[in-house]
């Protein structure tokens, strides 16, 4: 789905015009279809060209210009919409713009982990903690979108605390300063990377013994070995399931070493 709008998107921007602009609207149709269109305000599309449009490497005429490009973003877009069960298609007006969209099946609502009333996602396994007492968890990460997701899933969970952290080196330092109970680890990190990061937190008698759970969008089958071999507690892969991401944390809170004792 991302790659199928940064597709759109892209398109959108390289063939406007200059000071042109580009809308993103979504709208719902019958049969719980929802349709995503991203309209530019470029030279637009004769009829002729609009029909020769998700033909593999065929530019509309676009070859001998600087735009860059291959003519085949429109049918990769294609295909991965029909993969998820969806349509695609295209209006175009010369002299006006173009308008591209996509229509798929519209997914049940989710509930948002910061909807009170939806309540908890899960229960908590750690029962025997007195209700007063806060626990610290160390998110570290250099993507906002995960570490956000992360600030709204645990924000139902009030005796958490959530330190975050951009790179390996403010982790270290946020680690050793306030010992969390438990922490979460990006792997692919700036500068420092998750494995080293971890390397050093077990190195520290301070910080060698607090849980550390990896967090990646390394999900092949070798990087979870690797990181469970370099001492990772659990290894959960991006993106995660909400109630399998509670459960392992809550897990981890089990063995850390404040809770243990």
């Amino acid at each position: 789905m991302k790659q199928v709008i940064v597709n759109l998107l892209s398109n959108a921007i390289k063939y406007n015009r200059a000071n042109g602009t580009v809308d993103v609207m979504v709208s719902t149709g019958p049969k719980k279809m929802l349709r995503i269109s991203v309209q530019d305000t470029g030279v637009g599309l004769s009829p002729e060209k609009v029909a020769q449009l998700f033909q593999p490497f065929n530019r509309l005429g676009q070859e001998g210009t600087t735009t860059e490009g291959t003519g085949i973003g429109l049918v990769v877009t294609k295909r991965l919409t029909e993969l998820m069960g969806g349509t695609v298609g295209a209006q175009s007006e010369v002299g006006v713009g173009s308008v591209f969209w996509v229509e798929l099946s519209a997914a049940q609502e989710v509930p948002h982990a910061m909807d009170a009333k939806q309540g908890p996602v899960v229960a908590s396994p750690l029962k025997n903690l007195a209700e007063e007492a806060t626990l610290t968890i160390l998110y570290v990460e250099d993507n906002p979108a995960n570490a956000q997701l992360v600030e709204q899933i645990l924000a139902d969970r009030p005796n958490l605390r959530l330190l975050l952290a951009h790179d390996g080196a403010q982790g270290i330092e946020l680690a050793r300063r306030h010992r969390p109970n438990v922490i979460l680890m990006d792997i692919n990190l700036p500068g420092i990377s998750g494995m080293e990061t971890l390397k050093i937190l077990r190195q520290d008698p301070a910080t060698c013994h607090i849980p550390a759970v990896a967090v990646s969008a390394n999900a092949m089958p070798m990087d979870v070995v690797n990181g469970l071999s370099a001492g990772f507690f659990r290894y959960l892969t991006k993106p995660f399931k909400i109630t399998e991401f509670l459960e392992v944390l809550d897990m981890a809170l089990v063995f850390s070493p404040d809770i243990a004792a």
